[in-house]
């Protein structure tokens, strides 16, 4: 039996867990195409901020049409075309200056190559802090989920 007295923070429990739940279950694309066009509203007539490269991850906060108004890692926000995206090939993009692929999820393991800020990694797996990615033209290793951004 749950008394009245305890209603207010079992509320407030659920909402944060609701809110978590959120968080965690992001709808994210990455650009399909060699480039295109992020602009500051839902229409070719809108200016274009700046150009992203395939595979750049963005998050999907509303939709208009065929437009998806999105973020980057950076927060910055602005509307491309949805067939213009995928939603199902995941990409990562590295936060930090300079990043080591390893050989496996660990500190520890072998560095089989650097990536820079702003590099684009195709997901491949997930494993609990780390993700597996694939360098273009470099090797298939492990990096730290908390230096990059994507899904």
């Amino acid at each position: 039996m749950i008394r009245l007295k305890s209603l207010p923070s079992l509320f407030t429990a659920l909402a944060l867990l609701a809110g978590s739940a959120a968080v965690s279950a992001r709808d994210m694309v990455a650009v399909s195409r060699p480039e295109i066009n992020l602009r500051s509203g839902a229409g070719t007539q809108h200016e274009a901020l700046w150009v992203l490269s395939r595979g750049y991850p963005l998050e999907v906060l509303a939709r208009k049409g065929k437009w998806l108004k999105v973020r980057d890692f950076e927060n910055d926000r602005g509307w491309v075309y949805r067939p213009l995206t995928n939603a199902g090939t995941p990409h990562h993009l590295v936060k930090v200056q300079v990043l080591n692929i390893r050989s496996a999820p660990s500190l520890k393991s072998r560095v089989l190559a650097k990536a820079a800020h702003g590099e684009i990694l195709r997901t491949l797996e997930r494993k609990r802090d780390w993700v597996k990615v694939k360098q273009e033209g470099g090797p298939t290793g492990w990096v730290s989920r908390r230096l990059v951004w994507g899904w």
